[in-house]
């Protein structure tokens, strides 16, 4: 494993007092990104954080970007989606900026925040576009919401045996897989219909739900995130087992595929890598009786890089210090090394990008780095 460090600050409202952010990587996790041809987005609501992990000249980039508990993250060519605390914050590519941001040449895409939604505190998980409509897994009221402007949230779609809209996690409805443009499979930890229900049966009453039917195709897991569809597969993390898995929806049955050290949540393919975000887990009654908690000393905060065709852990990046968490894994295809202009430019560190409309007479933009 390479060791690095980089600094993060601990919070945006404290952009002054740093935390040393320790973290080594295998060998080949850089040759693979470099091959893919690709880069990551990942982020981690304890420390506050949005992270692009790319590639120039041959070594790893890692760019640290405030945003207030960040957990979803949808992302679509040339936009991305990041969920916070109270909001919904959006950024656009400027491709034509990116080749200028210091040092000039280093960057082959910049996304620079432009306008946020303010949605309250919904407990906001995975996200994902359907064209030009972002579907947020709203989960504090158990339900898929879409974003409209007068509104905080649009209710759309909530499981069966949710018999109201309340503001009181009663499911842990959490991730989200899209099929065709539109929400096919959701997470939940049980099926249950009373306010914080699924906490006692946490350790073996999540579920994998068929949205449009609303039937239940798989269940016994332990804590599930992040279903996807993929190679014409149904994939899921097992959080609570630290597992990948993949379901045979004929049957209902999830078969183990990778194991991991750390708590699986936040799921990306390329090609035939599954790049899979591990966590810590902090000694709280949420996580107490999962089984992974057996060996809480020996977990891993990061991301872990599996070979789809072996089931073989083939690369990955591991937070020593700093980072203990993962929410979200997102893979940008076609960019090598990607830079953020953040909201809070002054607490990342960097300079604040301003993209100005033409005045009249002048037929380029004007930017200004200061």
């Amino acid at each position: 494993m390479a060791p690095s460090e980089e600094p993060a600050s601990t919070s945006p409202a404290t952009p002054t007092k740093y935390t040393a952010v320790n973290f080594e990587y295998t060998p080949g996790f850089v040759g693979l990104l470099e091959s893919l041809g690709a880069s990551l987005l990942v982020t981690t609501y304890q420390a506050g954080k949005l992270l692009t992990i790319g590639v120039s000249k041959g070594a790893i980039d890692i760019g640290f970007y405030n945003f207030d508990q960040v957990m979803g993250v949808a992302v679509k060519p040339g936009r991305i989606a990041v969920g916070v605390r109270r909001q919904i914050w959006y950024l656009r590519s400027a491709p034509d900026i990116a080749a200028r941001v210091e040092p000039a040449g280093k960057y082959d895409a910049c996304y620079l925040t432009r306008s946020a939604h303010f949605t309250g505190m919904i407990h906001g998980h995975e996200m994902a576009w359907a064209g030009d409509e972002l579907w947020v897994v709203n989960t504090l009221f158990s339900c898929l919401c879409t974003i409209q402007g007068e509104f905080s949230f649009v209710p759309r779609w909530q499981p069966p045996f949710i018999s109201m809209l309340a503001a009181q996690d009663r499911c842990h409805l959490n991730g989200l897989a899209m099929e065709n443009g539109k929400p096919r499979y959701v997470t939940v930890m049980a099926e249950c219909d009373t306010p914080g229900g699924w906490r006692p049966t946490k350790a073996t009453s999540g579920c994998l739900i068929d949205v449009p039917s609303g039937a239940t195709v798989a269940r016994g897991f332990a804590m599930p995130h992040s279903p996807r569809l993929h190679d014409g597969r149904l994939w899921v993390l097992d959080s609570g087992h630290g597992r990948l898995s993949q379901v045979d929806l004929g049957t209902g049955k999830a078969e183990p595929v990778a194991h991991m050290q750390g708590y699986t949540r936040g799921l990306a393919f390329h090609g035939p890598f599954a790049f899979i975000g591990l966590s810590k887990i902090r000694e709280t009654s949420v996580f107490s009786g999962i089984p992974i908690a057996e060996h809480r000393e020996r977990l891993q905060s990061g991301v872990a890089v599996v070979d789809l065709r072996s089931g073989k852990q083939v690369a990955g990046l591991v937070f020593n210090t700093g980072v203990d968490e993962i929410f979200a894994v997102q893979v940008l295809p076609g960019v090598r090394c990607p830079v953020v202009s953040g909201p809070l430019p002054d607490a990342d560190g960097t300079e604040t990008i301003w993209l100005a409309a033409a005045p009249s007479g002048i037929n380029s933009p004007g930017v200004r780095n200061g």
